[in-house]
């Protein structure tokens, strides 16, 4: 049975609604909660089983009306008794609250896919009676999927901190990723802004997945050593008198190999993730660079998410410096207490280059300018800090510094390093090498020459990478990026 908070927080009985209603409410319950990344797991069909999971992507989120869907998101429930104010399932807000049953669930996740409408499930779930009642829900959920109904497609699944160890070990095993969310960059603004929860109660889990993965991974890898061992074994003899099997005159007493079962079942195979709250509470774009760098190195993630906060319900509960945290900074990302998508979107620039890149996060920003630029591209950033590092001369620079050039990624560095050794490159041949060039210009030479018509000056590179055009078409296209970002709606 559903329940409804109260202006004193008391829960009270709320009549039973219809299936639709439930899955319009836990449908938009979630759509804060960022699951739209590529699944990271290969796992081809089964016979007697439905669904697979494809490495090259699960990259839709949205809706169960049938458009442009690959995961169906939803919580279990949105009841939740925590209060974390920028959240909006928080027991204070009055909104109706709902809770699927665990058969309803896998039923409705069985339908979906029937119809074609998803290829797997991200699911998670508000805190009523405590974590470990919440988890055993969706564990329960999650085993009719995986042992009744064979399903075989991607699910990830956000845990809940303070669940106890050995559910978390059992969810692992029923999903593709399993998540914790850090919520916010520092101890200090979890405290103020999410008193129930601790950053204990999210590290430790994270630190348990970690092992269990590179626990899960070694058992394979020792399972198909045992398999390969049995396939050379067949190929010989199995007694002590032949060499060679079929060359025994005692070849009836020789004993079959035995049959290798038990293939390990993975914990996690695609790994986990978390997400943290942007603009919520007053940490630098440095420091929520340097804890995720941290959480990177410490736990081995997959993806840090980072979501823009988006003001819901009473929104006066949250300020930019919160009562009770010290701290403030200029930061050009806040206009009016109201977080821009275009600080998200830098911040998830500047995550690329720390992990495909090679950049640490001191090069990308330091104490004395602690955040980044909204007109201006983090690589570009770095650039125009560094401007004693170039111009670089494209038929000589090697390919690490040919990545450090705005505009330069991996493809278009090995295709410059694999032209220059038949003929040299100037601006025309680089163009037709499909080297984009409106930020590579201000940053290369080709054959020695600088590109006519610029200067190679600080004020005149900027100037020229964050024109009144290009400034106007950035918000523009973060106008854009605000109105693609709002999620569809399931009716």
């Amino acid at each position: 049975m559903a329940a409804a908070a109260t202006a004193t927080g008391a829960r009270v009985s709320a009549p039973r609604m219809g299936l639709e209603r439930k899955l319009e409410i836990l449908t938009g319950a979630a759509k804060y909660d960022a699951a739209c990344t590529s699944s990271g797991v290969n796992r081809s069909a089964l016979p007697g089983q439905l669904g697979s999971a494809c490495s090259g992507g699960i990259c839709h989120s949205f809706a169960a009306d049938g458009r442009c869907i690959a995961l169906l998101k939803v919580l279990m429930s949105n009841d939740c008794s925590y209060n974390c104010a920028y959240c909006t399932n928080r027991a204070s807000l009055d909104q109706p609250r709902t809770s699927f049953e665990p058969r309803e669930l896998a039923d409705l996740v069985i339908e979906f896919y029937r119809r074609n409408f998803i290829e797997g499930l991200f699911v998670s779930s508000g805190v009523l009676q405590g974590p470990d009642e919440a988890s055993l829900r969706m564990i329960a959920s999650l085993s009719i999927l995986r042992h009744e109904y064979g399903f075989n497609g991607y699910i990830h699944a956000k845990g809940i901190p303070g669940t106890s160890p050995d559910l978390i070990e059992e969810l692992g095993h029923l999903v593709d990723r399993l998540s914790f969310n850090v919520e916010l960059p520092s101890t200090a603004s979890l405290a103020a802004l999410a008193p129930d929860k601790s950053m204990g109660d999210i590290l430790s889990p994270m630190a348990q997945i970690r092992d269990s993965v590179g626990a899960s991974s070694a058992n394979l890898l020792e399972w198909k050593g045992r398999r390969e061992s049995r396939r050379e074994l067949t190929t010989r003899a199995l007694c002590a008198s032949c060499d060679v099997r079929g060359t025994c005159a005692g070849l009836d007493a020789c004993q079959p190999a035995a049959k290798l079962t038990g293939r390990p079942t993975r914990f996690a195979p695609a790994g986990q993730a978390t997400q943290m709250i942007i603009g919520a509470s007053p940490e630098s774009d440095l420091e929520i660079l340097r804890a995720s760098s941290a959480l990177y190195e410490q736990f081995k993630l997959k993806r840090v998410f980072y979501s823009a906060y988006v003001p819901v319900g009473d929104s006066s509960i949250i300020r930019h410096n919160p009562a009770g945290m010290e701290g403030t900074h200029d930061n050009p990302h806040v206009q009016n207490g109201v977080v821009p998508l275009l600080r998200e979107h830098r911040l998830y620039q500047s995550d690329w280059l720390l992990r495909n890149y090679g950049f640490g996060v001191d090069e990308i920003l330091t104490p004395d300018a602690p955040f980044l630029d909204p007109l201006l591209d983090p690589k570009c950033l770095w650039a125009l800090r560094n401007l004693e590092r170039f111009p670089v001369e494209v038929n000589r620079a090697s390919l690490d510094e040919l990545l450090r050039v705005p505009g330069i990624g991996p493809t278009g560095a090995r295709k410059i390093v694999r032209a220059r050794r038949s003929s040299s490159l100037g601006f025309d041949e680089l163009k037709a090498l499909r080297i984009v060039l409106k930020r590579a210009r201000w940053f290369i030479t080709a054959r020695g020459k600088y590109a006519d018509g610029l200067k190679f000056e600080h004020g005149a590179i900027y100037q020229g990478l964050t024109s009144d055009e290009a400034r106007k078409k950035s918000f523009r296209d973060v106008r854009k990026l605000e109105e693609a970002s709002r999620q569809l709606s399931l009716f």
